[in-house]
């Protein structure tokens, strides 16, 4: 009986000695590179691009307005001139109001965009975490260090997993994306 004790406590004192794995996953690498961030992008783009033409349009008629009243305000009668006044004012308003609103609208819109994509992510690097058997999982964009020896590097199995190609990094993302916007102007 002294036997079968003294064996279990061996047991259980290995068994309590077992390292736990721990592994490492660079989630804001692996959100911006997806094919589906590329499509936001181009979605935000647009969406900007659009809100940036209405505001031009509405300037526009703001800058017009103001010069006619600049250069006829001491032909008009006073009520002629508080009108004008009062119609500049108005679309002062609406200017400011409309970057305001589009600004929160942008927002919203891109977080929308975004939450799929970065539940994607998330889905992924668990699953990968439950087949390795990592008790933790950690995002290096929320560390100061991590010790590469001690912890699997899990963004190569997910950039995979994600249908990220093999040669695409966020050097080149950003490559990318500085050549758009160049292209643009």
């Amino acid at each position: 009986m002294k036997r079968i004790l003294i064996a279990v406590l061996a047991l259980v004192s290995v068994a309590g000695f077992a390292q736990p794995k721990f592994a490492h996953v660079n989630s804001n690498e692996l959100v911006q590179l997806m094919p589906e961030s590329d499509q936001a992008r181009a979605t935000m783009a647009s969406a900007q691009k659009e809100a940036q033409t209405t505001f031009e349009e509405m300037y526009k008629e703001y800058t017009t307005k103001a010069q006619q009243y600049q250069q006829n305000v001491g032909t008009w009668t006073q009520t002629v001139r508080e009108l004008k006044e009062k119609e500049l004012t108005q679309i002062q308003q609406s200017l400011e109001e409309f970057n305001q609103s589009i600004q929160q609208e942008l927002a919203q819109k891109q977080q929308e965009l975004m939450a799929p994509i970065q539940k994607k992510v998330n889905d992924t690097i668990q699953q990968l975490a439950k087949e390795g058997g990592y008790v933790f999982v950690f995002d290096v964009a929320s560390l100061l260090y991590v010790d590469e020896a001690q912890s699997d590097n899990l963004t190569p199995k997910a950039r995979t997993i994600l249908g990220i190609p093999e040669g695409r990094t966020l050097e080149s993302l950003y490559a990318e994306l500085q050549a758009q916007q160049q292209n643009q102007q």
